[in-house]
């Protein structure tokens, strides 16, 4: 049997985990682990090869990315993802640490890395998961606006709103009109073309 660990481009949610642990289950691949953006796998190669994996995942959308920047990039989009969306935010933990601690590196290696390879900055990324999880809770209806801007690290409702305004488009009462409409979660980058308030106003924004 050969190992291998695969890096894999346009995993969006966890519905993805489940589409290509199906696929490779169906070809004769053993999943040894499979998370966001990634997958341990072992393999017969007198029954499969790596170019048919390829093709069979491939052929779904995704795509296997070989280049050992963008390999750390799309890993660390994925961690934010995680971290934003599925894991329990912890809002007293800094994205920066949790980054840090996760991949052994220094931040300043990570953004810089990230901004260069991506066309978009690492801080500003966060920012947008962030507000696609704020969207979320708030369609969810569960929780109120002021809990939703502690949960997420926000110093106050007022500068929560001010950036889901600078970042969407739209207020948070006209957002609350047509949820549905505006929800966008993806590992694609979005347009990053909006303001980061002064470092002293985002409380535990990074």
């Amino acid at each position: 049997m050969l190992h291998q660990k695969l890096i894999i481009k346009n995993m969006s949610c966890h519905c993805c985990i489940r589409l290509i642990k199906k696929l490779l289950e169906e070809n004769d691949v053993i999943v040894d682990e499979i998370v966001m953006g990634e997958a341990k796998i072992a393999y017969d190669p007198d029954k499969i090869d790596l170019s048919r994996i390829t093709e069979i995942i491939e052929k779904e959308g995704f795509e296997f990315i070989r280049d050992k920047d963008e390999q750390l990039v799309e890993q660390i989009k994925n961690a934010v993802i995680d971290l934003v969306h599925y894991s329990t935010f912890n809002a007293m933990v800094r994205n920066s640490d949790y980054l840090v601690e996760k991949f052994n590196l220094s931040y300043q290696y990570i953004s810089t890395l990230f901004s260069k390879q991506q066309n978009i900055t690492l801080e500003k990324f966060i920012i947008i998961q962030k507000i696609e999880k704020v969207k979320e809770l708030i369609h969810y209806g569960e929780i109120t606006l002021s809990e939703i801007a502690y949960m997420m690290g926000y110093s106050s409702v007022q500068y929560l709103s001010t950036q889901f305004k600078n970042v969407t488009g739209i207020s948070v009462s006209e957002f609350k009109k047509d949820p549905a409409r505006y929800r966008n979660v993806t590992s694609e980058i979005p347009d990053g073309s909006f303001e980061i308030p002064d470092s002293h106003e985002t409380g535990n924004e990074y």
